[in-house]
């Protein structure tokens, strides 16, 4: 009998066409999302779990199918299941590492040039009508260009973020739990500094760390009030590391210049007092969304059934332990 596959979302088709070869497989074939008791129902009698990074994998719908042997994520973060459920029932749990990283820190350098040259509401003023003309101070921004960029987190991204800003001529300092060799420093143009003084010294603050519990608001009230008056605030890593009720006041008050927005604290809801704010962008989660980075997590997601289910170990396991 063939072992049976469920997907939880849409997601490219490469993966249905590599999976259907081995297995039968179903997929929830529209945008919209499933609710936890669907995704319980769909998951009965399957083998394989492939579920989006925005459904909530937690211990009912872990427990739901104990014959349940692998959950492939369709993403680089983890953080929607729970993975020590998982481990304990010896379920390993895969993600879609490294191949969000040029997406991501294109997107980061985007959102950068964005806030600081105030495009996005350029865009609307055009838009609006309200665009008459050339003027020396009309629309005015500031350049991306010399300013110092302020990295947490020197993973994967954020070295392919700092290596990008070296064409901007951006002194870059970085806080990260885990010190960059010296020779990596050496090539990116790295300064190793406590994250008080990152927060303080920025002109530009990007957060490219992974999240866990322990992280949650890192950003608060208080940490911006440490920051320049000019400066800018860019989130694509996890929403929960900023405190968006905390950093909607400090925008409207100026007690920073801008922030751009990629991932959110509540998502998909936004805090409402970031909405009507011009001196924020809000992205909706674009991080890796390219065709060709989506095209190569559904096939790495793919890769981890098959091998899982065909008696082999997943190529991209984030809980060994369950393996063993």
């Amino acid at each position: 009998m063939r072992k049976k596959v469920f997907i939880s979302g849409k997601i490219p088709d490469i993966a249905v066409e590599m999976l259907s070869q081995y297995f039968e497989v179903t997929m929830h074939n529209d945008l919209r999302l499933l609710s936890k008791e669907e995704i319980i129902a769909g998951l009965a009698g399957k083998d394989a779990l492939l579920p989006l990074l925005s459904d909530s994998v937690d211990a009912d719908v872990i427990r739901s199918n104990p014959d349940l042997k692998v959950i492939a994520n369709f993403g680089a973060g983890y953080n929607n299941i729970d993975v020590s459920e998982a481990t304990a029932r010896g379920i390993p749990v895969t993600n879609t590492p490294a191949v969000s990283t040029d997406a991501t820190a294109d997107l980061t350098i985007g959102l950068m040039l964005a806030i600081a040259r105030r495009i996005v509401e350029g865009d609307k003023t055009t838009r609006s009508g309200k665009f008459t003309g050339w003027a020396p101070l009309f629309h005015l921004g500031v350049e991306v260009s010399g300013k110092t960029l302020g990295i947490i987190g020197m993973g994967n991204i954020g070295r392919a973020v700092a290596k990008r800003a070296r064409a901007f001529n951006m002194p870059i300092i970085y806080y990260s739990r885990t010190r960059q060799s010296a020779q990596v420093e050496a090539e990116l143009g790295l300064q190793y500094r406590s994250l008080e003084e990152v927060i303080s010294q920025a002109d530009f603050l990007s957060f490219h760390l992974s999240y866990h519990p322990s992280l949650r608001h890192m950003i608060g009230s208080e940490q911006l009030k440490r920051m320049k008056k000019t400066a800018f605030l860019i989130n694509a890593a996890r929403g929960p590391v900023i405190d968006e009720a905390a950093l909607a006041e400090a925008l409207k008050n100026k007690v920073i210049a801008g922030a751009a927005l990629d991932v959110y604290e509540f998502e998909p809801q936004v805090t409402a007092e970031l909405l009507p704010l011009d001196n924020v962008i809000l992205c909706p989660h674009l991080g890796n969304a390219t065709v060709e980075t989506r095209d190569a997590m559904a096939k790495i997601a793919a890769e981890n059934i098959i091998a899982v289910l065909q008696g082999g170990k997943p190529l991209n396991c984030v809980n060994p332990d369950a393996i063993k």
